[in-house]
């Protein structure tokens, strides 16, 4: 559990980082090429760069997700038998709704003829 917390916090802190990182290099024009641009060009590509290093960032996130193996994890039993019985429950109220309500609807449409 911790290692997906770790992983989490530093994706968090890249998707902070970076593009903040890209917009203060434009605007302080350490980038090469920056400095031949125009005010209004140069806010649209540090922004465009700023939003495609975020997506990279969650690409690789999803990434490191996806390449984790999946037998490591296993649920616990206690919350795995609350689900079930709440799922069982829901099953069975609704069902006893259904038909109520459906004998309801017939009785009062019966009170109307």
């Amino acid at each position: 559990m911790g290692g997906v917390i770790q992983k989490f916090f530093i994706a968090s802190m890249f998707m902070w980082m970076v593009p903040v990182a890209i917009l203060y290099g434009f605007n302080h024009k350490l980038f090469p090429g920056s400095s031949d641009l125009s005010p209004h060009s140069l806010t649209l590509l540090s922004g465009f760069v700023a939003v495609i290093s975020v997506n990279i960032v969650i690409a690789f996130y999803i990434y490191m997700a996806m390449k984790e193996p999946s037998d490591k994890h296993v649920p616990d039993p206690a919350f795995l038998a609350a689900a079930k019985a709440s799922v069982n429950q829901f099953g069975d109220d609704s069902g006893k709704n259904q038909s109520g309500d459906s004998s309801k609807s017939l009785q009062s449409s019966k009170k109307q003829e």
